[in-house]
């Protein structure tokens, strides 16, 4: 059974930083680049970062410079740094492969202030 579980998420002030992390089981989980998503109410759900097997990185150009995406293969997690948000980066956000799978978790709810 593999199943993603996303933490991390809360209300927080605009420029204020949280750290997402997402564990993931049932997978050999080093075989897989993975992503941060996200999706705001009203929204279709968009892509946020990307980390492959070997930790390349890249980033959507809305969070560029404000937030890093890294991995701990031994711990089978993912995670996100977030600095800077903005009011705009509210949303549920997921973690899920880059080539998406039908692995969707909960998700956690992030909260930016205005």
């Amino acid at each position: 059974q593999v199943q993603l579980v996303e933490s991390g998420g809360g209300l927080v002030q605009p420029g204020g930083s949280l750290r997402l992390s997402c564990g993931a089981s049932g997978i050999i989980f080093s075989s897989y680049d993975m992503g941060w998503y996200r999706q705001a109410p009203g929204k279709q759900r968009e892509l946020v970062a990307t980390i492959t097997r070997g930790g390349s990185t890249n980033y959507a150009d809305f969070v560029k410079g404000r937030f890093t995406i890294s991995r701990d293969n031994a711990k089978k997690s993912v995670y996100l740094q977030m600095n800077s948000l903005k009011p705009e980066d509210t949303a549920v956000y997921y973690c899920n492969a880059r080539i998406i799978r039908e692995w969707w978790g909960q998700g956690t709810q992030v909260t930016v202030s205005s």
